[in-house]
């Protein structure tokens, strides 16, 4: 084993790569031009102060053909007053005609649209920032960037933005109020920035800096440099968010509720690089409902966290254990049994104090039912070590008159993306300790160990880790536990062909995940994923073909249906796999799966499609449709799941969802309709209705299981 690592150690030295130089040109940097004169953001970029000032164009690409310029010309130019910065783009484009823009609502799928990203690192730690993405309509996406390859797509930011479509190609005007970002309290400001244009009828990516292939623009190590930045500051350092809400719930055969509730969330700037988030009587109504996928495992589904209070500064909680547990997993906190809990009170604490990043939470529910009041805290801290590198620890606990559970741990990471000159390398380690009351104090730890060498043409993994037989936290996601666990995955990815249309091979030799059961050394699992052929094509279509071998030793037997079981026993699975889909960039795009093979001691036939129709702007369409087919000497097993997305969106302000789903194993059919309108940017009305049937023999569209519906207004107030 030992001598084979050293081999594909001393031969990735060898590999013909991409080129050895940092992929960075002049200028590096932009600077940020001052302006007192009003700004009309319509996204004509018209104003005098916008001809004045000094612009940057100097894009290479990524994709398709690395190293050359820009088909198309982009210019950036960047100004600023006390409140806000202002980002100017010119995306010139011959023919509006090939301009790419099917979507208007917010958080839209940029993969599908045109866009033009923009990359901030405020305090120029080369780790953390915040990605801001626009499409040619106007609509806008947001994420915190957490390193390298993470980045969190679910947070929300306080900012705006207008565009226009010429003969020319289209043109946007970004406005970011300084509020919504945290930065050094320093009189001159220097930031990391970086830009990134895709234009989907070409499949051209363009960056200004950083344009390697073994990082993308999360890679903030590579951005350029933002200048200009003086005397700026939180003018305005609390904000306000009341809300109040009017609703009801009916369950069949009861009595109908109906709801009132009032509550608020403040924010306090208690520095430019601190932030206190203060909440009370907290609500969640708003918040898209969970697809329930149908279970084929002995394991626990992870569902995202989507709820807004959680979502700002979640890179200053986040302690990851592999192998899918957590450490910290904030929907602990007020859901208990896929219910809610009543959130009475709390708050978080998070941010930087120079080179140390902290995260601080501390939150009260409710009681509900057979769940007493809890108090939930976390104390996540970080120090910055070198450019990319840190130390850490965490603190957990859970709190009520039935639980005390406490958790603690420190890891670390050295991370570099100058490893042979321009390669991504990360070695990282972590140990871990929990304590409960109903738990022996002894085999309680957690512990992990991975190299991670992420990159274009050779993608390389290795990790151990541990979660101890008594090792559980109650805040935390735990997918499987009592195991040891080794890690090796390989993914090569050559840019062969390309002359017949293919932009890259994707081939796996082999992706496995060796367990054994920690409290008797036991071999438990193996999986292992070989794909002996796959590419990319230059216009967007991919193909896999897959090779899986499986074995799992089931010590218990587990149902999937009431009348169909998984006896206990050692099970060898062998499965292929064929995957395709075209580009969806397209108005109409498709992807399809298939599996077959070994299902414990049966067989499985399984069939996952996605079909997306994007009519226009304003209105688009997804259905995904999953099928299994069982065959077990328990009896035989038919599953299906439907999911329906629909979106109709009247203007980047306001837009109707809605959702549908269908569970054959679960048995159950429900609905989410809802409609968001931001009255002005930083508030929102919610208006939701929620409907669901069971035992979908019986049922009766007049009469759902469960039903309930809500309005909900959050204003916001600065000052």
């Amino acid at each position: 084993m030992v001598r084979t690592l050293t081999l594909l150690f001393i031969c990735s030295l060898f590999v013909k790569g991409q080129k050895a130089a940092a992929q960075s040109s002049i200028p590096d940097t932009v600077y940020a031009a001052p302006f007192i004169a009003t700004i009309t953001l319509d996204g004509s970029l018209d104003e005098p102060v916008w001809k004045s000032a000094q612009p940057i164009e100097n894009f290479t690409q990524r994709e398709l053909n690395f190293g050359y310029p820009s088909t198309e010309p982009t210019k950036v130019a960047i100004i600023y007053n006390n409140l806000d910065i202002y980002i100017g783009v010119w995306c010139y484009q011959k023919g509006a005609k090939s301009i790419r823009a099917k979507f208007m609502q917010r958080d839209f799928d940029y993969d599908q649209d045109d866009n033009f990203q923009v990359a901030l690192s405020t305090f120029n730690d080369k780790r953390n920032g915040y990605l801001f993405i626009i499409n040619p309509n106007g609509a806008r996406a947001d994420l915190l960037i957490s390193g390298n390859e993470e980045a969190n797509k679910d947070w929300n930011a306080v900012w705006d933005c207008k565009t226009s479509i010429t003969n020319e190609g289209w043109f946007a005007e970004i406005k970011i109020p300084f509020s919504s970002l945290q930065f050094k309290n320093n009189f001159v400001q220097t930031w990391g920035i970086n830009f990134e244009r895709n234009i989907r009828s070409k499949n051209e990516q363009v960056v200004w800096q950083g344009w390697t292939r073994d990082c993308s623009i999360f890679c903030l190590a590579n951005a350029g440099t933002l200048k200009g930045l003086n005397d700026i500051g939180y003018v305005r350092r609390f904000e306000l968010k009341p809300y109040g809400l009017a609703g009801f719930e009916k369950k069949q055969n009861e009595k109908a509720n109906y709801p009132g509730k009032l509550g608020a969330d403040l924010n306090v700037n208690l520095t430019p690089t601190l932030k206190l988030n203060v909440t009370a009587n907290t609500d969640f109504a708003q918040v898209e409902a969970d697809r329930i996928a149908v279970n084929l495992t002995r394991f626990n589904l992870f569902y995202p966290e989507k709820r807004e209070f959680f979502l700002e500064g979640y890179q200053n909680f986040q302690f990851y254990l592999g192998n899918n547990n957590q450490a910290y997993y904030t929907r602990k906190i007020g859901i208990e049994n896929f219910k809610s809990v009543p959130i009475i009170a709390g708050g978080r604490l998070f941010g930087k104090i120079g080179q140390n990043n902290i995260g601080i939470l501390n939150l009260q529910t409710g009681s509900s039912g057979d769940v007493p009041s809890t108090n939930n805290t976390v104390i996540r801290y970080k120090r910055d070590i070198g450019e990319q590198s840190y130390v850490g620890g965490i603190f957990t606990s859970k709190l009520n008159s039935d639980v005390n559970n406490k958790i603690g741990g420190i890891d670390g990471a050295y991370s570099t993306t100058r490893f042979l000159k321009n390669k991504n390398l990360v070695i990282g380690a972590l140990l871990s300790k929990s304590y409960d009351k109903n738990l022996p104090d002894k085999n309680t730890y957690a512990w992990r160990f991975y190299i991670d060498f992420p990159n274009d043409l050779i993608d390389h993994f290795i990790g151990i880790a541990s979660s101890q037989q008594n090792f559980y936290p109650s805040l935390g996601y735990i997918e499987r536990s009592n195991y040891e666990s080794f890690t090796w995955n390989l993914r090569y990815n050559p840019r062969w062909f390309t002359k017949y249309g293919i932009r890259r091979m994707s081939l796996t030799p082999w992706e496995f995940t060796i367990y054994r059961t920690q409290s008797t050394g036991e071999f438990e699992s193996f999986y292992n994923e070989s794909r002996p052929f796959g590419f990319y094509t230059k216009s967007g279509e991919f193909f896999e073909f897959n090779l899986q071998q499986q074995y799992d030793r089931v010590d218990k037997p587990f149902h999937l249906s009431d009348s169909v079981q998984v006896a206990a026993g050692k099970y060898w699975m062998f499965r292929q796999e064929f995957q395709v889909g075209t580009f969806q960039g397209r108005k109409v795009w498709f992807q399809a799966l298939y599996n077959w093979g070994g299902y414990y001691a049966g067989k499985i036939n399984s069939i996952q499609t996605s079909l997306g129709l994007n009519f226009s702007k304003h209105i688009n369409l997804r259905t995904d449709f999953f099928h299994n087919y069982i065959r077990l000497p328990t009896g035989n097993l038919i599953t299906n799941e439907l999911a329906e997305y629909i979106n109709y969106a009247f203007t980047t302000r306001l837009d109707v969802a809605m959702f549908v789903q269908w569970n054959s194993l679960d048995d159950l059919l429900s609905g989410n309709f809802r409609l968001h309108w931001i009255p002005n940017i930083g508030s929102d009305f919610y208006l939701v209705y929620n409907r669901g049937y069971d035992q979908l023999n019986k049922i009766d569209f007049y009469r759902p299981a469960i039903s309930s519906g809500a309005a909900k207004l959050v204003w916001r107030f600065t000052f």
